[in-house]
């Protein structure tokens, strides 16, 4: 397979982030409008709780993961679809793209509360009353967010979690909050943050 290589640009990348930053903007605007409560979660939920305590520990991430509840869904969706998102089930998610043509990349996905994103998960998902209001949306409660990452925890839940380690946002107090097996996966993390 060959990729075509575009020249290097630290513009690009400015500007892929503020894609995302923009998509992220204008969907939670068009929530709060139609008075839909959400919750932004994944790793730009992350980013926003890493950077009150060091913007350098930032991570950058490609896509809007936005908690909803299940009975919200098609009121968000006429939400969105005023806003120009074009909805699409991808890989059994419910996906909101930036516009006509865009990639799965450049969407919003939309994770149902309460409920359990795979049969096999431990935990369902937490609600969307469980919020911390931000300048900009409003994102998950760590402690929410966590138990979240615990549940799904694919190679970057384990990175974003380790991001909050690393800062202090999680420390060894934290096994106790949550039942056994997300207890166990955490203090994993906690014991060989280098794994």
């Amino acid at each position: 397979m060959t990729v075509e290589l575009k020249p290097f640009s630290w513009e690009r990348v400015i500007q892929a982030v503020e894609a995302v930053r923009q998509r992220a903007l204008r969907a939670t605007a068009a929530l709060a409008a139609a008075k839909i409560p959400y919750a932004v979660i994944g790793g730009n939920a992350v980013a926003a709780w890493v950077a009150r305590v060091d913007r350098a520990a930032v991570r950058n991430t490609q896509d809007v993961d936005i908690l909803l509840r299940r009975t919200d869904f098609e009121a968000a969706k006429l939400a969105l679809e005023s806003k120009g998102f074009v909805y699409q089930k991808v890989f059994e998610v419910d996906c909101f793209l930036d516009g006509p043509g865009a990639s799965p990349r450049d969407a919003v996905h939309i994770i149902f509360a309460n409920e359990k994103v795979k049969p096999k998960d431990v935990e369902v998902t937490s609600d969307v009353s469980e919020i911390e209001k931000s300048d900009d949306y409003d994102i998950l409660k760590l402690e929410s967010l966590v138990r979240m990452k615990l549940t799904s925890f694919r190679r970057k839940d384990q990175v974003h979690l380790l991001d909050m380690i690393s800062i202090g946002l999680v420390d060894k107090t934290w096994p106790n909050r949550f039942q056994s097996e997300l207890s166990n996966r955490l203090q994993t993390l906690l014991d060989d943050p280098n794994g």
